[in-house]
């Protein structure tokens, strides 16, 4: 099978679909670890844990992480230097997902047509437990034996950057702030850059800044990130006009 992107043939690989669903399912396997470690503390929370579990071992699309070991796995990076950031990265992504669908956001009662956290467990259990993903994923990336202590520290730089008051915060404010209005295409740009887009360009960079290879490549996968992000933004919208489940 062959398409086209700006006049270029581009050849579909049959075990892309392959490899995207083991990284799926290795994200999958390495969160349910994590879960399971957190849940084996003396002050585990029974109920509470279930609702992370809930919100997090959804069977959700794990884009980001599998673009994260996409690129490992072509730089030659051995995929378990990668599992603490592909988790790390799907647990801020899944809480952002939390968080957006309370009744003070966007009030959703299904994600991937199942109750949302807060449907099925409660307002105040969902934020706390969008709460407790945030947090874990710093936990998994600092308690890492496998990194050494400056690539911790860039690596939760990187994360608090794309996804904080600059990053994909800044994107939901502004969507907020937006909501009902007809804004600008810059502006909606930028929204959609900051609210979707710093994650997938993070996801691109994240374990690999230290590589040689990358500074080649940065400049093409930070535009292939941000093309992403438009593309993910305009599925969206499309299934507001032909509703399908959420990403």
């Amino acid at each position: 099978m062959t398409a086209f992107f700006n006049g270029k043939s581009i050849k579909w690989r049959p075990d892309l679909k392959q490899r995207l669903e083991e990284f799926q399912t290795r994200t999958h396997l390495a969160l349910q670890a994590q879960l399971k470690k957190l849940a084996e503390a003396d002050s585990a929370q029974e109920s509470f844990i279930e609702a992370i579990e809930y919100a997090t071992l959804n069977q959700g699309k794990r884009l980001r992480p599998a673009l994260l070991y996409a690129v490992a796995d072509a730089l030659q990076i051995p995929l378990e230097d990668v599992d603490s950031s592909a988790c790390a990265i799907e647990l801020i992504h899944s809480y952002s997902l939390v968080h957006d669908d309370l009744p003070a956001m966007d009030d959703d009662d299904l994600r991937r047509g199942q109750p949302t956290t807060h449907i099925k467990y409660g307002e105040a259990n969902a934020i706390l437990v969008g709460d407790a993903q945030q947090t874990l994923a710093f936990q998994i990336l600092s308690e890492d034996n496998r990194l050494a202590a400056d690539k911790t520290v860039e690596l939760i730089r990187l994360l608090t950057q794309a996804s904080g008051a600059n990053g994909m915060i800044a994107g939901q404010v502004m969507d907020i702030a937006s909501e009902g209005k007809l804004i600008p295409l810059q502006q909606l740009q930028q929204l959609h850059q900051l609210k979707t887009g710093a994650l997938i360009k993070t996801s691109l960079l994240m374990e690999q800044y230290s590589h040689l290879a990358i500074q080649v490549y940065k400049t093409n996968l930070l535009n292939w990130g941000k093309l992403s992000a438009w593309l993910f933004r305009f599925r969206t919208i499309f299934s507001t006009l032909n509703p399908i489940p959420k990403p």
